[in-house]
């Protein structure tokens, strides 16, 4: 009904505007071609000024009305270290064009006014002025010479890649119809290779898995940096052309399919200082949601967002994905949260190339308790240990990974490599000791486990005194030290 609605007022619209100019012919036939021009000329020099100074005031008093919604002003100055080039850059621009804007429509109503129709006036012909065309080539080219000058220094500076002796965080945004893949390295800090040929339903950006460094990346849902932070996004796409953007960090670069792009750029505010910035104005301090007043207000409930800023589909408006920026220590809290994309999705499957075989990050986790254990010993001075609680000196290692499933042999060229460096550490800190455990489920499998290991240890020096021992017992399942 509303749609009909709308249609037929359209069309009245329409018979009206039509009937006028009818109308109009009539009258102007009716007075006399000169004089109905005559006529029309007066009032379109005159409403045309109206027109002009009605134009420029709304264009003026909306811009300073939005102001605080446009990046770049009010609380939306730059969250980047390069972001405050980017803005200057576009400020001077604005300044400039803004006086050819005002200028140029000034002058063009002007004229239209101020040489409107008169039949006792002849037009002056002058094909040429030389001071005129001086003026608006010098002037023009001045004015392009500072803005071409600055913004290639802009640039040189935003586009910079990192040195080759600086610290930062690299990460990978892929685009895909219709989503954002994200990957980060894990505690080797490289990320893995790529292979298109291998995009299948379980590896979405086709990473090569004989390539170690990918076992310990990890795809976030969203993009989590520390504040203060040097960042090194590559930037890619997997089908059509995406543009990697975002705006409150003055990060804007296309991700082209088949040539990686990249862009660097430092974050300087955190979510919540950016909150703080807009709790200051009165359009944020309102309903984030209108039909729910007692809600969270816009600036509470405020998130950087990664967008697509290319129409890549009928899909592109799903692209956006949230930004979070917090402090060093809240990002190694959520470093710790997460889990390689290898080891949650492609271990032990008909993917996983090492299937069968031990894996080096497996095992040390198993020790990591122990390396820490003995970080803090060795730090300490041998005497005053020898006073110490046996407990106090004693690390539990789970040595289940040591071994291939169902064996209980020590054959795997990385379980002895971190099993040497046990013993040497037991070696540097004689007063430690170490308490071997394993899974209970078959009782003679794990023992035998167990006893290997031991095996292992005091054949590389470590006395029998300082290895202890877990399993369980045979008549009634319970854990007993041996």
């Amino acid at each position: 009904m509303v749609i009909l609605l709308s249609v037929l007022i359209l069309a009245l619209l329409v018979i009206v505007i039509v009937q006028i100019g009818k109308v109009t012919e009539l009258a102007a036939a009716i007075r006399g071609e000169e004089d109905a021009q005559r006529e029309s000329d007066y009032w379109n020099s005159r409403l045309g000024v109206v027109f002009m100074v009605l134009f420029l005031a709304a264009t003026i008093i909306s811009a300073f009305y939005y102001k605080n919604w446009m990046l770049g002003f009010g609380p939306h100055e730059a969250a980047s270290a390069h972001g405050t080039s980017v803005d200057s850059m576009f400020a001077i621009t604005l300044f400039f064009t803004g006086i050819v804007f005002i200028i140029t429509h000034i002058a063009l109503f002007w004229f239209a006014y101020k040489y409107r129709y008169n039949p006792n006036r002849k037009a002056i012909f002058n094909a040429h002025d030389n001071r005129l065309e001086i003026i608006w080539t010098i002037v023009p080219a001045i004015v392009m010479a500072v803005l071409v000058i600055y913004g290639l220094d802009a640039w040189n500076k935003v586009m910079a890649d990192v040195g080759p002796d600086e610290e930062f965080i690299e990460l990978e945004a892929t685009g895909m119809q219709f989503a954002w893949l994200l990957r980060y390295p894990g505690e080797d800090g490289e990320l893995g290779a790529r292979d298109y040929r291998k995009i299948d339903g379980t590896n979405p950006l086709g990473q090569v898995w004989q390539d170690e460094a990918n076992l310990d990346d990890f795809h976030p849902s969203n993009i989590v940096l520390p504040v203060d932070n040097k960042v090194r996004v590559r930037i890619t796409a997997r089908d059509v052309l995406h543009n990697f953007y975002l705006p409150h960090f003055r990060v804007k670069m296309d991700a082209v399919p088949g040539m990686p792009t990249y862009f660097v750029f430092t974050p300087t505010k955190t979510t919540e200082q950016y909150r703080e910035e807009l709790k200051k104005y009165p359009e944020y301090r309102v309903p984030d949601d209108p039909n729910d007043p007692d809600g969270p207000e816009k600036w509470e409930t405020f998130e950087y967002e990664l967008a697509c800023a290319e129409l890549c589909g009928n899909g592109h408006f799903s692209m956006k994905k949230t930004v979070k920026i917090v402090s060093e220590e809240e990002y190694e809290a959520w470093l710790d949260q997460q889990s390689s994309y290898y080891m949650s999705s492609i271990r032990h499957s008909d993917a996983d190339p090492y299937a069968g075989e031990l894996l080096l990050t497996e095992i040390e986790l198993s020790v990591e308790s122990f390396n820490n254990a003995y970080q803090f010993l060795a730090s300490m001075d041998e005497g005053s240990l020898s006073g110490v609680d046996d407990e106090m000196l004693t690390e539990s290692v789970d040595i289940d990974n040591f071994f291939a499933p169902e064996t209980d042999e020590l054959q795997d060229k990385n379980a002895l490599m971190v099993l040497d460096d046990i013993a040497t550490k037991l070696s540097e800190v004689s007063a430690m000791k170490i308490f071997l455990e394993a899974d209970s489920e078959n009782q003679q499998l794990y023992y035998n486990r167990i006893q290997a290991v031991k095996n292992y240890l005091t054949r590389e020096g470590i006395s029998n005194d300082r290895i202890q021992m877990e399993s369980l017992s045979e008549e009634d399942g319970e854990q007993t030290e041996i």
